[in-house]
């Protein structure tokens, strides 16, 4: 299963840039949960300011676990400084129907 979110980053260069930055320094706590399968972070090609970040679990437990890690919360936090929150960010929980990932 996955997890499948988008957010908007107030703008397309300094704000985006720590928003990156603090994404892969969440790579840390994601390995520290059982069940983490990996994560992709998009950039959109038109619009720089937008995001889609994709995580995958063995089930959805697995990341509800994750959530209710003490260090979870100020994490999101930090990152959603750097959030345009006139867009709301979306989240959904998504199941893998095909697999066919070969990306690097």
């Amino acid at each position: 299963m996955a997890i499948h979110s988008q957010c908007w980053t107030l703008d397309a260069g300094a704000h985006a840039d720590q928003y990156v930055a603090l994404y892969e320094s969440f790579e840390a706590l994601h390995l520290t949960q059982a069940g983490y399968r990996g994560r992709r972070l998009l950039r959109g090609s038109q619009d720089p300011t937008h995001f889609t970040n994709i995580r995958f679990f063995d089930a959805e437990s697995d990341y509800d676990a994750l959530v209710h890690h003490p260090d979870y919360e100020p994490h999101i936090e930090a990152m959603g400084r750097h959030l345009d929150l006139s867009r709301p960010p979306i989240k959904e929980v998504v199941e893998v129907v095909v697999n066919s990932d070969r990306a690097t």
